[in-house]
């Protein structure tokens, strides 16, 4: 790559999203001292996941929405690379891209948030929870099915506001998205993974380009980080096992030990009525098949109707 063009990097447009990529762009300027700040520019790409705002993602096709027209513009050459939370990125890319690169992962805890109350436990008896995630509604009504639920769509701040206006009197929101943007004072609590588990790959920034551009994965190869690489690499191949989506409540983290990594796994009934879990421990270069196995194991006991919608 002429180090004179300009290094395109794509994402969406929420602040979130943006935050995400001036990290990447300040993690390439950090490691590469010839790249000026004019040599990297940011381009914004309206989503279809982004447009719909009144309705749940699961009624317009799940994860792909936030990443469609990004890796249009990445095959198009129109950007170099794609930035994305990787819990939004589905496991099979269009043919001829590939996330080369994964930045060390945040804080992977769901944050719970409200003015009323320190913990999902303490909610009172029929308090309302907002939120848009299958995954984190299902988990709610499994622990709690005295509480009401109502669909939270848009970004942090849009939730935020919808909380401080008593649409809901509690919300979860990523600790890592709080955190990225300056606002983890406003998390009430993190939620402990025991209670709550996280979403596959959440906290996790990944980068893709075009396999066959080697400059552009020349340039983010030192930004790579491999422990968050092994962690995801089993929460993925479960959910790949799982055939999962935005449409399917999966919850899984990886966490390394040494050269050991540890996965838990858990799916989930939409209504909250049934989850079961699963563990894996082995060495870290198994971690996809670990992840594999728990999946191929979660989908055996749930049998064919276990993720039909309620």
């Amino acid at each position: 790559m002429n180090l004179q063009e300009n290094i395109r990097i794509g994402t969406r447009g929420s602040p979130l999203a943006l935050a995400q990529a001036e990290e990447v762009k300040a993690s390439l300027l950090a490691a590469h001292a010839h790249l000026a700040d004019d040599n990297v520019s940011i381009v914004v790409i309206a989503t279809m996941g982004d447009q719909i705002q009144s309705k749940p993602l699961k009624e317009f096709g799940g994860k792909g929405l936030f990443t469609k027209e990004i890796e249009e513009a990445l095959l198009a050459g129109d950007i170099n690379m794609a930035v994305h939370s990787m819990k939004d990125v589905p496991t099979d890319l269009p043919k001829g891209l590939g996330i080369v690169c994964l930045l060390p992962r945040e804080d992977p805890r769901d944050g719970f948030l409200s003015p009323i109350a320190n913990s999902l436990a303490e909610l009172p008896h029929g308090a309302v929870i907002g939120s848009s995630s299958l995954r984190r509604v299902a988990q709610v009504r499994h622990v709690r099915p005295d509480l009401q639920v109502v669909n939270f769509r848009g970004n942090v701040n849009t939730r935020m506001r919808k909380l401080s206006e008593g649409v809901a009197q509690a919300t979860f929101l990523a600790c890592a998205g709080l955190n990225r943007l300056g606002l983890s004072e406003r998390i009430t609590a993190p939620v402990p993974v025991d209670v709550m588990l996280p979403a596959v790959a959440q906290a996790v920034i990944g980068i893709e380009t075009r396999l066959d551009d080697a400059a552009t994965i020349a340039l983010l190869t030192p930004l790579h980080h491999e422990e968050t690489a092994h962690c995801v690499a089993a929460e993925r191949a479960l959910l790949a096992a799982l055939d999962g989506s935005c449409r399917t409540p999966i919850a899984a983290l990886a966490e390394l030990q040494g050269d050991r990594l540890m996965l838990r796994a858990q799916i989930l009934r939409e209504d909250g009525s049934e989850s079961l879990e699963t563990r894996r421990e082995g060495p870290v270069a198994d971690a996809a098949a670990m992840g594999r196995d728990a999946g191929d194991e979660l989908r055996g006991r749930a049998g064919p109707d276990f993720f039909a919608s309620t």
